[in-house]
């Protein structure tokens, strides 16, 4: 039987996350900002509102896969999460072509 080479590789991080692991003080800086962002009440209210409409569609919680899709600030209806979070390229390390 053969050795699985990828045992023990970190190949499924992002670049981000790789840098963010490789150093400790940026990591730092990252989670002291995230931390004072997501005590905002603005923050709150959001966060608050989206669990909120998942619990009210059975789907907070349970593993299914399914997100709240965003249009304009306005939520639009269950997707899946792959699908809502990679929409726009964000987080994608794939680029557009320009024309």
């Amino acid at each position: 039987m053969a050795r699985n080479t990828l045992a023990g590789k970190s190949t499924g991080k992002s670049k981000s996350a790789k840098y963010f692991a490789k150093n400790s003080a940026a990591r730092k800086k990252k989670n002291e900002y995230q931390k004072k962002y997501n005590a905002k009440p603005a923050e709150k209210k959001r966060r608050a509102e989206l669990n909120k409409y998942n619990r009210e569609k059975g789907t907070y919680g349970n593993g299914d896969k399914k997100d709240a899709s965003h249009k304009n600030g306005k939520i639009r209806g269950m997707e899946a999460q792959s699908k809502n979070r990679a929409r726009n390229g964000k987080g994608s390390t794939t680029r557009r072509k320009k024309k």
